[in-house]
This record gives structure tokens, C-alpha cells and sequence, in this order.
């Protein structure tokens, strides 16, 4: 059987790193699997939810290359969770509760202060037709609780193995407020039914959900899907992620330059028993990804170990996987502009600065205007290649007697105005002889 999962974010803000990493864990099952990566907006908080945030959600999965074979949204299926409702009501399943949210905390704080467990009384069980009519009477509208059986829960989790739950230490929970409008369990599972969703992979924040949700599966008449619950993503100081952190978001690190395989590659392979390290495409990632290698323990994010795996990833991207975005850029020196600088890059927009570098203009930085001099002296004509720069420097060398950084620095900033860069027996023949003889001369070229 192939696997067909979903990712379902909510639109009621933009995705960043932990929702991305749920994101990826399914996507990545489906294409080692062949099977089916659903995308679903969960955008019933009628309030909250914004057709901006639907879209920022939908470029920000794109960009990640997380292909989806279908998109669904939840306000589009009310009449499924509706029919849902009335047979879980006909069954006795779903039963009214008129305690309001006051109420309820009262109760709360008896419990705990007897050194009882919070958990709710099913007192609503126990209204009679006269009591729910004076209730309404009053003006109040019921919410609806899921009645749980009293019974143990068990599932074997892909991640974390066989777990079990007391459904009777357990709250019967919510399902529909007092206004109508549903919350997260009940439409998560009739879609789970109605898409044919085979596994759900999610962070291990559901967990607590999942005993109730199970039973749920049960009383639709459907089979519960395989269930895994993978480890979170912490900050690198091992605090929990802020959602208000730029650096963490994908659009920000998408404004930022990074690639998006660097991103996916990243959020693949943080808290595994595999090395962190860039990986060629999806497929090589879906290739080597295993629920047995994640690990139980929360995972480290950390925006800085990201940047260094997006400059190592850079500098080992062939030129034909850049050539468009590169003369997007502006950049027209080809395959031996990139095969020069491609090891200094941080970010791929880093290459339009070593373009001006090789194009101009360049403001010199000279320190010695008579080394500078005599340099451009002994310059040999064109045509150049990689060999001239040794040629060059070996005569200067016997010429002023300089060498190491005495030598090699003063040419550097005299021809790229910077202290440090690609190798100069590169870039030399592209920069070209009549530049270095002006910016030799402390010209601007």
C-alpha cells in the first residue's frame, strides 16, 4: 500500500521552521513511498484565518519544492463535518454541555484543590430534557463533547513505538463550540477518512490528541491511519522556537538568500542519526529517511549552522544548476566565473559583488604606490590564463624582493579593493589588463 499523507497548517500566519519540518517528514514519505502528498488549509477559525496567509503558505511549500498532488480546504467541507455531527449525535456519541467557560474553570480549580485530576465531570450526561430547556431558555447554546469510552488506547507509533492511553483519565473532548464552528479533532479526522490519508505524521505535541482521535476514527466507522510523532525543533539555546523570529520563518529565510535545498536538507537531518550535510535534491533525502533514525530527544535549530550548510551547499553546486538565476543576477561570466568564486559564496546573490569585482568599478585600495607601480611594469601582455598570475607574481617577487602576504596582499587590494576573495589566478584573466593597469594606478575601473 503507498502512502498517502497531508500537511495541514492553518492560514492564520506564515510557516517557519517546526511547521516546516512536519511538512517535509510527510513529503519525504510520499516520495520514497510514490505515494500521494496532500496539502490541506485548515481554515476554519473563520477569524484568524486570511487568504494572504493561504497564499504565503501555498509560496512558501513551493519554494521548499514540496510538490503537492492535491490542495483542500477545510471551509469547503463544512457539509462533511456536518453530516459527521449528526451521526455521531444519532449514535450517542456527541452530547450537549451548557457549563460556561466561568463554570468550567470553577470546576477546574475544585478538582486541583481537592488534589483531583482536572479532569470534566460529564455532568451534561446527567440534564434532564427540563434542565437543557431552561438552559436555553436563559440564552445559552450548547457546546458538544465527544463521549469517550472508558478503555485503554493503543497504537504502535511509527516513531516513538507501542503507546497506550487511559481514554478514562481523559476529558471528553470539545468538538463543536456554542457558536456552531468546529474545532481542530473533528475535521482533521472526518477529512483523514474522506482524503484516504494512510499515515499521519506529526510533531510529538499531538500526542495527547491521538487517544482521543482514535476512538473518533472508530466511531465514523473508519480504521485509524498509521500514527508517528516526531521530536520537536528547539532553538539553538535550547528554548522553545518564537514564531516572531524572522530568521526562523521561510519567508525570511527565503528574503535572506538561503537555498531552499539548504533549508530542507537542514530541517531533514537536525535531530537523526544522520551527519547534518547538504543533500543534492528531495530524492536523495527521501532516499535515506527512516522514522528509525530520528531521535526521541528534541532537535537544535540553529540559524547560524544553517547559513554555513547553505555556503557548503553553494560551493559545490554545478554551474548549470545556477546559469539561469545567475544571469537573472546580471552575471554573464559563465561556468569559469562560478568554478572561480562559487567557494566564497554565503549566498548565491553574493556572486553579483565578485561580478563587479571582475567587471568594475572597483575603488583600489593602494598602500604602496611604487610596489603598485613597478607591478604594473612587469604586467605581461594578453592573452592571459591561470598561469599568468604565478608568472606575474614570481617576476615582481624577484623584482622588489616581496613575497607571502608582502606580496600577494598589496596586489589584491590594489585589484578588488578587499582583503580576502576567490584566488586571484582566477579571477585576473577575467578582470582583464587594462583594469588592473588603472586600478594599479589607483584608478577607479
Amino acid at each position: 500500500m503507498t502512502a498517502t499523507v497531508r500537511f495541514a497548517p492553518s492560514p492564520t500566519g506564515r510557516l517557519h521552521a517546526g511547521n516546516i519540518r512536519t511538512a517535509l517528514i510527510n513529503a519525504l514519505v510520499a516520495r520514497k513511498e510514490g505515494g500521494t502528498f496532500i496539502l490541506r488549509l485548515d481554515d476554519t477559525d473563520r477569524i484568524r484565518s486570511t487568504e494572504e496567509f493561504a497564499r504565503g503558505i501555498k509560496e512558501d511549500v513551493a519554494w521548499l519544492g514540496l510538490a503537492w498532488s492535491s490542495l483542500v480546504r477545510q471551509s469547503d467541507r463544512i457539509a462533511l463535518y456536518d453530516a459527521a455531527v449528526e451521526k455521531l449525535k444519532a449514535t450517542g456519541r456527541l452530547y450537549p454541555a451548557y457549563e460556561t467557560p466561568d463554570e468550567l474553570e470553577l470546576k477546574r480549580k475544585r478538582q486541583l484543590a481537592r488534589g483531583k485530576p482536572p479532569v470534566y465531570d460529564r455532568a451534561a450526561l446527567e440534564l434532564t430534557d427540563a434542565e437543557k430547556a431552561a438552559f436555553e431558555a436563559e440564552g445559552r447554546k450548547p457546546h458538544w463533547r465527544f463521549l469517550l469510552e472508558q478503555r485503554d488506547v493503543v497504537w504502535d507509533d511509527l516513531v516513538r513505538g507501542r503507546q497506550h492511553v487511559d481514554a478514562g483519565s481523559l476529558s471528553d473532548p470539545v468538538l463543536l463550540r456554542a457558536d456552531g464552528t468546529f474545532l481542530y479533532t473533528l475535521p482533521s479526522v472526518v477529512d483523514d477518512i474522506d482524503l484516504g490519508v494512510t499515515h499521519v505524521i506529526r510533531g510529538e505535541d499531538h500526542v495527547a490528541n491521538t487517544a482521543p482521535q482514535i476512538q473518533l476514527f472508530e466511531a465514523l466507522g473508519a480504521k485509524p491511519p498509521a500514527l508517528g510523532h516526531h521530536n520537536l525543533l528547539v532553538g539553538a539555546d535550547g528554548q522553545a522556537l518564537s514564531k516572531r523570529d524572522r530568521s526562523l520563518s521561510i519567508q525570511g529565510m527565503r528574503e535572506d538568500g538561503l537555498e531552499a535545498l539548504a533549508v530542507v536538507s537542514y530541517a531533514a537531518t537536525i535531530g537523526t542519526s544522520d551527519p547534518v550535510a547538504p543533500y543534492e535534491s528531495l530524492d536523495a533525502l527521501a532516499d535515506a529517511f527512516e522514522f528509525g533514525k530520528l531521535s526521541r530527544a528534541p532537535a537544535r535549530f540553529d540559524p547560524q549552522e544553517l547559513r554555513l550548510l547553505n555556503a557548503k551547499l553553494l560551493h559545490g553546486l554545478p554551474y548549470a544548476s545556477v546559469a539561469g538565476r545567475l544571469e537573472t543576477l546580471g552575471v554573464t561570466g559563465g561556468e569559469p566565473f562560478w568554478n572561480a568564486v562559487r567557494g566564497n559564496l554565503a549566498v548565491l546573490s553574493g556572486a553579483k559583488d565578485w561580478w563587479t569585482v571582475v567587471n568594475g568599478p572597483v575603488e583600489p585600495r593602494i598602500e604602496d604606490p611604487g610596489f603598485c607601480a613597478i607591478a604594473a611594469n612587469l604586467l605581461p601582455p594578453e592573452p592571459w590564463d591561470e598561469g599568468t598570475w604565478g608568472a606575474w607574481t614570481a617576476a615582481v617577487k624577484t623584482e622588489t624582493g616581496a613575497k607571502g602576504a608582502a606580496l600577494f596582499q598589496p596586489l589584491r587590494l590594489a585589484l578588488t579593493g578587499l582583503e580576502h576573495g576567490p584566488e586571484l589566478k582566477r579571477l585576473l584573466p577575467m578582470i582583464g589588463r587594462e583594469r588592473v593597469l588603472s586600478r594599479l594606478g589607483g584608478e577607479t575601473a
